[in-house]
């Protein structure tokens, strides 16, 4: 096949986009696809590199020069050629591809939800909503859609748009082999990499730090844990969280741990260190608001982590009947009763026996197992063939000539 992939401008600094779009780039060229990249360069941007106007100069370059560009180099490109968007974000650029075959990857809706206002724990600014509009009125001009989970193929069509073509779900692969390490293991490595590990264990949460992961709500509950740990006469393990440095909400949540527990922060760990903790911690708290996947889930399962996660879509999707799961924290919630009920799950998790605990671990090992990286690219090109089958037909002769090129 004749593929171009479209990505973000690599100035913005979206590493899981930019590893995304890589990923394609370099699975597909491995399959002998022929395959470009596309993304806007620095024009403008590069006078304003900084400052308060290099935000607008990004949105020239985005918005104004590459189109431009965009469309000078589809002139040259075969009648058979596939567009692939790599993230529905990219939505303003696909009216221009909208006449050829073409396929938009769907990663998550939060920030279109968000500005809808069906999310109320995150408003948008009134500049916000409008970029929105711009992004989603681009992005309704496509006819063919691959979800990264079925909660995100359905924020697609209930707040997105509803597909004239395809609207497929392909669940996103483990990017790094992720698998369960002896103790002794798991805890040398981290020590090698100056980090405090016990032979105890800890809780552990993996996040990013945005709205939606919830980072306070994990530190509430950690605290009802703790204080439930003690009221029971027993010493509570520390929580370590892979998230970036305590904002004021997230210290006003600190101070209400008691003095017995212990909060430490981590970033910027490589896959090798996270498996890891994964490896070492008693139990993933992840009780995300929202996700579009839920990679955490995921990987924790992957290494035997048991995993306590919201009851909601797409974390019942990846969690399945591995996972424990606590109440979503909704909007007005009373945060310490919510707290306080889901300790109880806490307590109940690491209460397990060590044979219900061996036979979950081998379950979520099981379950990941499932969610292959070459799976996904395969799943990927399956549909990208069922596109372009179903658009050549009525592309000019030439593109019907050259379908038997389809491989």
């Amino acid at each position: 096949m004749n593929i171009v992939l479209f990505t973000h401008p690599a100035f913005l600094g979206l590493r899981s986009q930019d590893h995304f779009a890589q990923m394609l780039h370099d699975e597909y060229l491995r399959r002998g696809h022929r395959v470009a990249l596309r993304r806007p360069s620095p024009v403008l941007r590069a006078w304003f590199p900084r400052g308060p106007l290099a935000k607008w100069a990004g949105y020239v370059d985005q918005y104004l020069v590459f189109p431009a560009r965009m469309r000078s180099a589809m002139r040259e490109d075969p009648p058979d050629t596939l567009y692939v968007f790599c993230d529905q974000a990219l939505g303003p650029w696909v009216p221009d591809a909208a006449h050829r075959p073409h396929v938009v990857h769907c990663h998550d809706l939060l920030a279109l939800r968000s500005a809808l206002g069906d999310i109320p724990e995150n408003p948008t600014s009134s500049t916000g909503r409008v970029y929105q509009r711009y992004i989603r009125a681009g992005f309704r001009r496509a006819r063919h859609f691959i979800s990264i989970s079925k909660s995100t193929r359905s924020d697609l069509h209930a707040f997105g748009c509803t597909p004239r073509g395809l609207s497929e779900v392909v669940h996103n692969g483990l990017n790094h082999p992720f698998q369960p390490l002896a103790p002794e293991v798991a805890r040398a490595r981290l020590a090698d990499a100056g980090l405090p590990a016990d032979d105890g264990g800890c809780l552990l949460h993996v996040g990013g730090g945005q709205w939606y992961k919830n980072a306070a709500g994990v530190v509430h509950l950690y605290a009802a844990y703790v204080r439930a740990t003690l009221a029971a006469g027993a010493a509570p393990l520390p929580l370590w969280m892979v998230s970036p440095p305590p904002d004021a909400r997230l210290s006003a949540a600190l101070a209400r741990v008691p003095p017995a527990g212990h909060v430490r922060f981590f970033q910027g760990l490589a896959p090798e260190l996270l498996e890891a903790l994964y490896a070492h911690a008693r139990a993933l708290l992840f009780p995300s608001l929202a996700e579009g996947f839920g990679w955490p889930v995921l990987e924790a399962m992957a290494c035997g982590c048991p995993v306590l996660t919201t009851d909601a879509a797409p974390m019942t999707e990846v969690g399945g009947d591995v996972a424990a799961y606590l109440a979503r924290l909704a909007h007005g919630d009373d945060i310490e009763d919510w707290a306080a009920r889901g300790a109880q799950v806490v307590v109940d998790v690491l209460g397990r026996g060590a044979e219900e605990r061996a036979s979950l671990a081998a379950a979520g090992c099981a379950r990941a197992a499932l969610f292959s990286a070459g799976a996904a690219i395969e799943g990927y090109l399956s549909i990208y063939r069922r596109v372009l089958e179903r658009e050549l037909p009525a592309l000019p002769s030439q593109a019907n000539h050259d379908r038997h090129r389809l491989v």
